[in-house]
């Protein structure tokens, strides 16, 4: 997939009525992917680096990953049909004599968040989703400074 993409960040995450609001972005905009809340939750834990006992199901796929030599490159939020997000996971992979297969996996965009967030890998956004959608910088700002439950990415990881 060729198209154009604007890389973003995890900016927050709140919980919502019906789930979870996933708020990413960049210094330009912010927009919110509307995610089910063991997802969202995974998100804020996987920001925030809180260890687990056992392993979550994005952890035991980060480790037969891990196991099999694979990698996730990136994840690309590609497409918005009908309220509903597209996203394709992307990995590499290394076969034992090292030559590198890249391979893409049609996965639902918080899925890719949540792997993407744990691993670290670049999350993007194709710039025909992120014209598409209204920018959301105000609301998250809003609701940092009231308190909410809002959990906010470090923006100094950026240099």
């Amino acid at each position: 997939m060729s198209k154009p993409v604007v890389e973003v960040q995890v900016r927050g995450v709140a919980a919502t009525s019906g789930g979870c609001a996933v708020f990413l972005g960049n210094e330009d905009k912010v927009i919110v992917i509307c995610v089910e809340q063991s997802v969202g939750a995974a998100i804020a834990m996987f920001k925030q680096g809180t260890q687990k006992e056992r392993p979550l199901t994005h952890d035991l796929l980060a480790n037969i990953l891990r196991a099999l030599g694979t990698k996730i490159e990136r994840v690309i939020v590609n497409d918005l049909k009908g309220g509903t997000y597209f996203a394709r996971l992307v990995l590499s992979a290394e076969d034992e004599l090292k030559q590198k297969k890249i391979i893409e996996i049609d996965a639902r965009p918080s899925d890719c968040i949540a792997m993407a967030t744990q691993q670290p890998a670049p999350i993007y956004v194709s710039l025909d989703v992120w014209d598409e959608l209204e920018d959301m910088t105000e609301a998250l700002r809003e609701m940092q400074e009231e308190g909410s439950h809002t959990e906010e990415s470090g923006e100094e990881e950026e240099s």
